[in-house]
């Protein structure tokens, strides 16, 4: 494992981070908390023998069992000497000054710790970090401080780049986290941002490295064709890795593995992914590749579902894949695609299309990539619900219902 300094303390963080918002659940998809216990306790186990030495969860992650299922089986288990735990104080659902001391100790009560290593307001952006600030969040920053119930303060951020720097120059910070990706070079903090906070003196740990996977797996043919031209022959998720790694200023780069490949590929990738590592050629041929998928992409949905649960029940997350994924590769498969995830393969067993969208907008005001939701649904209506998709979804919940009824009758 290659380990990174941070830059006021010299303390050592492993290049890799275990991000806990999506672990494998016994019903698949991370909007639950039904954790699989014994994947998840395995995969964790597996990155922390591995070398990976930072654990980040949040309040919100996996309806707010992921702190509990760390703390029960992770954190009590002999690990807890292994790692450092990151959380984040939920500033979204903060609606006064009292609850902020209460949410953090439900989280310590939760994760069963005395201390957190490292704390983070969840979510900024300039509007929110205002409202905190009106709650005296900096003087609760100071006390969980002073008392030693945390090691270290910083925050998570989903805004504006002018706002990401008066919230870093606003506090003392230890540390930053920001969304940061080869396609994602300017996004929100972008890499203007980073180095601002490095500047200051501020570890920097990146978030959503292959952007909710749309980055590896089945890529677009255009992409791939990019790819070939190099020298050394990588994965997708290699490029992508490694390109954030070459980036001195980044401390730490997040990864939510949920499969044991995916964390052993990562740990091998990470151990040579060395700051300044990159060719000139191969920093090129990244360039190249942001270019195509600036053309492909359709909306910028990182399936990080916090836009979840929807109230009319439509899996947005799976709506706006698909209809990336329409554009990206091949228009029927996208649409089969649409048809089984929210006219089949639904929670309640009935279908929620997006055109059930009651236009409540919540989903809007909790998505930190900003993403027009009930604009982008009429695309989504136009390219992926046609009357064919839906009847092909009928047909499919038809032979379900037939497989659970000779089941029955077989037991």
């Amino acid at each position: 494992m290659q380990y990174r300094s941070m830059p006021n303390s010299g303390e050592q963080l492993s290049a890799l981070g275990f991000g806990c918002m999506r672990l494998p659940t016994r019903v698949g998809g991370q909007v639950s908390s039904l954790i699989d216990k014994d994947a998840a306790l395995r995969q964790i186990t597996l990155a922390i023998d591995g070398g990976v030495n930072y654990l980040d969860t949040a309040a919100t992650y996996h309806l707010g069992a992921s702190e509990t299922f760390l703390g029960k089986y992770v954190l009590s288990d002999g690990y807890r000497d292994k790692v450092n735990i990151a959380t984040k104080l939920p500033c979204m659902a903060v609606r006064k000054k009292e609850a902020i001391r209460e949410a953090f100790r439900k989280q310590l009560e939760k994760l069963r710790v005395d201390v957190i290593d490292y704390y983070l307001l969840h979510s900024l952006d300039g509007g929110l970090w205002d409202r905190m600030v009106s709650f005296e969040v900096m003087d609760f920053m100071d006390s969980i401080r002073a008392s030693g119930e945390i090691r270290k303060m910083g925050f998570s951020f989903h805004g504006r780049k002018d706002d990401f720097v008066r919230i870093a120059d606003a506090y003392d910070w230890d540390f930053v986290q920001v969304q940061f990706n080869m396609v994602d070079e300017q996004f929100q903090a972008g890499i203007e941002g980073i180095r601002h906070a490095h500047g200051k003196g501020m570890g920097v740990i990146v978030m959503e490295p292959l952007r909710g996977g749309s980055l590896v797996g089945k890529i677009p043919a255009e992409v791939q064709k990019i790819y070939d031209t190099a020298e050394i022959k990588r994965s997708p998720v290699d490029w992508a890795l490694r390109w954030i790694l070459n980036h001195p200023e980044v401390t730490l780069v997040l990864s939510g593995m949920n499969q044991d490949e995916h964390i052993r590929q990562n740990l091998q990738i990470v151990s040579d992914a060395l700051p300044g590592g990159m060719s000139a050629r191969e920093q090129q041929i990244v360039a190249r590749v942001r270019d195509a998928y600036d053309q492909l992409l359709q909306v910028r949905c990182t399936a990080c579902a916090y836009c979840m649960p929807c109230p009319a029940g439509i899996d947005i997350p799976a709506a706006l894949k698909n209809l990336n994924n329409y554009h990206m590769f091949s228009r029927w498969g996208a649409r089969i695609g649409h048809a089984m995830h929210l006219g089949v393969q639904t929670q309640d067993g009935r279908p929620h299309w997006t055109t059930d969208c009651t236009d409540c907008g919540k989903c809007e005001e909790k998505c930190p990539q900003n993403v027009p939701v009930r604009s982008v649904f009429k695309q989504v209506q136009k390219d992926l619900e046609g009357p064919l998709v839906k009847a092909i979804a009928a047909g499919g919940r038809a032979a379900l219902n037939r497989g659970e009824k000779r089941e029955e009758g077989d037991s």
